[in-house]
């Protein structure tokens, strides 16, 4: 079967013009461009350890509604299988930058919860039934309560320095 050939193209006749505005130039040419600087951005990243579309779904709509907008979806996969063992979903929104971390406060916080404190519980009758402006008989550490609670009259004798000998 014989094929039709395409028809050349006349060289006398000029390719069709485009239409530009009134004053000849590209539309839009005129103005400035918009230049928008990057504002920080909030992040949040949602882990799925059920991988399906019901549960893609749920998580999607639910971020999304509370303003978040997605960024991607990151698919975590099993050797065995051609299904995703866990989704990771990344969202991300305008906000405020992270405030830097306060060091020399956590450093604080740090120490002081190192130091050892003993806990002191007050003797007697109920803990809570004691006036807020008046302060118990006396305290007891919690390892004397501890003793207290289990009927034993004296604790036993906290051990320091204790070594263990090699079995021979």
């Amino acid at each position: 079967m014989p094929t039709k050939k395409r028809p050349r193209r006349r060289s006398e006749k000029p390719p069709p013009q485009r239409r530009r505005g009134q004053s000849g130039r590209r539309p839009g040419s005129g103005r400035a461009p918009v230049v928008r600087t990057p504002e920080p951005l909030q992040y949040k990243v949602v882990e799925l350890s059920t991988v399906d579309e019901g549960a893609l779904e749920r998580a999607l709509n639910e971020w999304t509604a509370k303003g978040w907008n997605l960024d991607g979806v990151q698919f975590a996969m099993r050797d065995a299988s051609k299904r995703p063992a866990m989704a990771f979903i990344f969202f991300t929104r305008p906000g405020a930058a992270a405030a830097e971390p306060d060091v020399h406060t956590a450093r604080e916080k740090l120490v002081r919860l190192a130091q050892p404190e003993p806990f002191v519980a007050p003797v007697g009758g109920n803990d809570w039934e004691t006036d807020a402006g008046s302060p118990p008989p006396f305290q007891l550490s919690a390892r004397e309560r501890l003793a207290k609670l289990a009927g034993l009259d004296e604790p036993e004798p906290l051990e320091e320095g204790l070594t263990l000998e090699p079995e021979e």
